[in-house]
């Protein structure tokens, strides 16, 4: 015989945040790989300017979510097994899972809320530098040009926030996306720097919902294995 009564109720229940917890471990895996191969991401984030790589600082945060991701769905099988064979030594063995894989996320909260900004920083600095080379004459001789055509393409933009970046459309149609006549080209054209900001804020975003998501789906878990441990130490049958 098992555990009886509440105590019962909440080996289910545990059970249930388990498989909510596999699942959704299974979501971030599935996100992260998506923000990995992502074409906007990764046609900006693979250039190269000379012997300069745009910055990985995103990519780092992504490595990171792939292996919470596979973490997840490995203490939340073990969650679920250690719950249904009413196992101390496995309940055990995930809360002290949990614990360090809260901890890792709270790190990793902290790295990335310091980072945001400078993420889009830096890849707006690498772009200003691409576009300094493409407008000058020796863009010839390195991939200035086509560094800055790839950033215009993929984020339907044009030039940075600055003077020179708002009449870009109408003075080099070699380097911004044709949108038609050259007065629909001012008009409709963005600054890169705004769309920048826009493809990185987005994702942190979504990124930081999940992560408060599975924060306190955590710590109802790392609660509730606790006291299915006590109740499994305290029933009459063990």
């Amino acid at each position: 015989m098992g555990v009886e009564g509440c105590t019962k109720c909440i080996k289910y229940l545990l059970f249930v945040f388990n498989f909510i917890f596999w699942l959704a471990g299974g979501i971030i895996l599935g996100v992260a790989l998506w923000l990995r191969h992502d074409s906007q991401t990764t046609n900006i984030l693979y250039l190269q300017l000379g012997d300069k790589q745009a910055p990985n600082t995103f990519y780092v945060g992504i490595y990171i979510l792939i292996a919470v991701g596979a973490v997840m769905m490995f203490v939340g099988f073990l969650g679920c097994y250690g719950a249904i064979q009413e196992s101390q030594c496995l309940l055990g063995t995930f809360f002290t899972c949990l614990v360090i894989l809260f901890a890792c996320e709270v790190a990793a909260g902290i790295w990335g809320f310091v980072n945001k900004d400078q993420i889009a920083k830096d890849v707006k600095q690498f772009y200003d530098q691409a576009f300094q080379q493409a407008l000058m004459a020796e863009s010839e001789t390195n991939n200035g040009k086509a560094v800055v055509k790839t950033f215009h393409e993929t984020l339907d933009c044009c030039g940075p926030d600055n003077a020179i970046g708002a009449v870009t459309p109408l003075w080099r149609e070699d380097l911004c996306p044709k949108k038609g006549s050259l007065l629909k080209n001012l008009v409709e054209s963005s600054s890169c720097h705004k769309k920048i900001d826009e493809l990185f804020s987005g994702k942190l975003y979504l990124i930081g919902i999940a992560a408060i998501v599975v924060a306190v789906i955590m710590i109802f878990e790392m609660i509730l294995s606790m006291v299915l441990c006590c109740g499994i130490r305290n029933s009459s049958v063990y």
